[in-house]
């Protein structure tokens, strides 16, 4: 069994904050799941302040956005403007980020880290560690508390928030599980707007 992966949501944390929560775990290297690593609302959390402040806090910095992001610029991912989260995990440049991470958990405390709050809102628990355990890596995650949320923890809440049972007479633990992620994926996927749509198929916003 591989070291577990953790992921933590920067939220409306301040970034004294987020390095307290990552020091609290001994975190030693961040991997910046965001497909854009930036945030308006938030802006200390954007790459060129985050970056020199975890390496003043002796935590290593890697952008993970392409590989691993949720707006992904695979157009053979989206159906009607939508990621569908069943796709891009097949994608190789997915595959290779999931590598990516498991290389990097073999050798430092690693943590994902987007901007959700929670593990369940966001596609670091519903795509990227869904697809870690077939690379024989656990996840847990930092909440905004400091506590830890296993990810099997995350999994038994998930099934609850989506109104699956926890067992089934006709159906596997596992493809409980599975409804369960493709239920919130079908909710949490990035969505293009309507001008989006427009330029990537040719034409030009109305």
């Amino acid at each position: 069994m591989s070291n577990p992966v953790y992921t933590i949501g920067h939220s409306s944390h301040s970034i004294e904050k987020l390095i307290e929560l990552l020091a609290m775990h001994e975190i030693s290297a961040v991997g910046d799941v965001r497909s854009q690593p930036f945030s308006r609302l938030h802006p200390q959390f954007n790459r060129d302040q985050l970056e020199p402040a975890l390496k003043k806090a002796g935590i290593a910095y890697v952008f993970l956005g392409r590989e691993l992001g949720a707006r992904t610029e695979d157009r053979s991912c989206y159906v009607g403007g939508k990621v569908q989260y069943d796709r891009l995990a097949k994608t190789p440049l997915f595959q290779e980020g999931l590598a990516r991470v498991a290389q990097g958990a073999a050798r430092r405390r690693l943590t994902l880290l987007c901007a959700e709050k929670d593990p369940l809102t966001c596609h670091r628990a519903s795509l990227v560690c869904r697809h870690l355990t077939t690379h024989g890596v656990p996840s847990q995650h930092i909440l905004a508390d400091g506590s830890i949320e296993t990810h099997e923890q995350a999994i038994v809440r998930l099934i609850a928030e989506v109104g699956l049972p926890e067992s089934d007479l006709f159906r596997t633990r596992e493809q409980i599980i599975a409804d369960a992620y493709d239920r919130r994926g079908s909710v949490i996927a990035y969505t293009e707007t309507q001008a989006a749509l427009q330029e990537s198929a040719g034409g030009m916003p109305g």
